[in-house]
């Protein structure tokens, strides 16, 4: 199984998860990571956010990155995972796993079918009909992450 199959798998899986933490299909939870990713882009500047799909258990991004991905990964899981955890009541507790699934993407070919993975997410796993139809994703409405407008300006 090549590392892009096996990825497929286990998105499938994550998916189709009905046990285990789903934190992230609250709201309140699901924008904060989206407020997240939308000022580590225009106010940090860590990266160019091209596409984003927040799962009710887990998240996916394109981005390209301006700055060590191990870096912007635990400036982003540190700073929603306090503010998670606020919420939850939670505090203290760890909110994401410490793996996190890279890849480079080689050519626009590829760029672009990945764009379409993650935006059609929530349709594959049933939680909307269409992906401008998902609210915690850059293919919704409320974002248009191409056009670099902030939540609710779309």
């Amino acid at each position: 199984m090549s590392g892009g199959q096996a990825f497929v798998a286990m998105d499938r899986l994550l998916d189709d998860a009905r046990t285990g933490p789903r934190h992230l299909a609250r709201s309140e939870i699901a924008a904060l990571v989206v407020d997240a990713l939308i000022e580590a882009q225009d106010r940090w500047q860590q990266f160019a956010l091209h596409a984003f799909v927040v799962m009710p258990n887990h998240v996916h991004i394109l981005v390209t990155p301006k700055a060590p991905l191990a870096k912007l990964l635990g400036h982003l899981k540190g700073g929603t995972a306090r503010r998670a955890n606020q919420l939850l009541g939670l505090t203290g507790r760890p909110f994401w796993q410490e793996e996190s699934y890279d890849h480079w993407v080689r050519d626009q070919e590829e760029f672009e079918r990945i764009r379409a993975y993650i935006e059609m997410n929530p349709v594959r796993a049933g939680l909307a009909g269409a992906p401008e139809d998902y609210p915690w994703s850059s293919a919704s409405r409320r974002f248009s992450v191409r056009a670099g407008l902030k939540p609710g300006a779309a």
